[in-house]
């Protein structure tokens, strides 16, 4: 397998999480309407559900795949995410293609985590960070797209097809992988999936100070991004009254915002990680605080509405120039036990963002600035333990 070949894989694999969250937004007026009349806003819980089960998964899914091998897992993976989808498919209550979600966030772990950890048996320090930039970079203009699909497919088959969809995509994914991708794990350096062991990488992780940090700070960026996905579509509708073009505005967002991987791989390697990650969040301070006060200044919506445009498109370049950096701060130092690392990262980040988002997202109130509110207290933490970071990394011998 080439190297492009390799990245546009471990890309497609990335792209089954944007695919199963973003491709829903459009979905979510109908579904609240169909499924919870009395309360529509219970619908964004869709994709809350999503994300607490591949975040719970996480935990597993690596220390597996270093006891049996990355691809068995992920295909495992694949296919629970098929069934679940099905079973969302044909499901007639909210509370059943809730459990489906959850279930299907577990499957879609697989994917997820084991690619981080095959990119990482192959690669390391910032030239892994290059990597995972370049694949983050197709990963997030993959959400440019996602929502127009699910337009599309509402209006040729409602909203339950998109759940065909999400089968049709995993199906080709997984194939691909089978037939193209070599295991890169040798049973020689496998470890046996034991609980012990997984304290033991619990234990090593929350004691060395940068990893520590790094997941933290990845937990605060991911629970900005979710904030602005649960909150967004409620957004452009009921505040602005643009829900029919929402997926256009929304994919050139992503197009735009989808640069900032590109960015980072090509200055990574001068910069540094830590550098990009803590200016990053530095922006986003002074972004999120203009957008609450432009929230209260009685701007005309039109007005308002290109200033929200404006804002969201840096929150998603932010995505790209901190998560893929924070992911190998963290996993840096935990080669040795890559997979289990990656699961612990994966499973604290994502279950704590969704934790963290998702009263963010309940909160709305026919206003910007619940979501500007959090997206501020989460950029200023975030910024804070950063420069801390830095001060770690100064003390450490050259």
């Amino acid at each position: 397998m080439s190297r492009t070949e390799f990245i546009a894989l471990i890309a497609m694999m990335f792209a089954t999480i944007a695919f199963s969250i973003d491709a829903m937004l459009p979905a979510l007026p109908e579904i609240g309407a169909q499924l919870s009349p009395d309360n529509v806003n219970r619908a964004q819980i869709i994709l809350t559900a999503f994300v607490l089960g591949m975040g719970a998964g996480t935990f597993v899914t690596g220390p597996l795949s270093d006891a049996f091998g990355r691809k068995p897992v992920m295909l495992a993976g694949g296919i629970v995410y098929i069934a679940a989808a099905f079973v969302a498919w044909w499901s007639t209550t909210l509370e059943v293609v809730l459990a489906a979600r959850l279930v299907q966030g577990l499957g879609a772990a697989g994917p997820r985590i084991v690619a981080m950890a095959v990119v990482r048996d192959l690669y390391s320090g910032r030239e892994m960070a290059r990597m995972v930039s370049i694949a983050m970079m197709i990963f997030t203009i993959f959400p440019a797209f996602a929502p127009l699909m699910g337009a599309g497919i509402i209006a040729l088959a409602g909203w339950r097809g998109i759940f065909l969809a999400f089968i049709l995509f995993s199906l080709i994914s997984m194939l691909w992988m089978e037939l193209r991708l070599p295991e890169t794990l040798p049973r020689e350096n496998r470890r046996a999936f034991r609980v012990p062991l997984l304290a033991a990488a619990l234990r090593e992780m929350a004691t060395h100070p940068t990893v520590r940090l790094s997941i933290v700070v990845q937990t605060l960026c991911l629970a900005t991004l979710f904030s602005m996905i649960l909150s967004v579509q409620q957004v452009y509708d009921l505040i602005f009254g643009r829900a029919e073009n929402f997926p256009i505005y929304f994919g050139v967002v992503a197009l735009i915002s989808g640069s900032a991987s590109l960015l980072n791989a090509a200055i990574v390697e001068r910069v540094g990680m830590r550098r990009i990650v803590t200016w990053s969040l530095g922006i986003q301070i002074g972004l999120a605080g203009l957008m609450l006060a432009a929230a209260g200044m009685g701007l005309t919506l039109d007005v308002l509405f290109w200033v929200f445009i404006v804002w969201q498109t840096c929150l998603f370049f932010m995505a790209g120039t901190t998560l893929g950096n924070l992911n190998a701060i963290g996993m840096e130092p935990m080669g040795h036990i890559a997979g289990m690392a990656a699961s612990i990262m994966g499973a604290l980040s994502t279950v704590g963002a969704a934790l963290l988002s998702a009263p963010v997202g309940l909160m709305f109130n026919g206003t910007i600035q619940p979501l500007a509110a959090g997206v501020l207290v989460f950029s200023v933490v975030g910024f804070t333990l950063m420069l801390q970071m830095g001060r770690i990394e100064a003390r450490q011998p050259v």
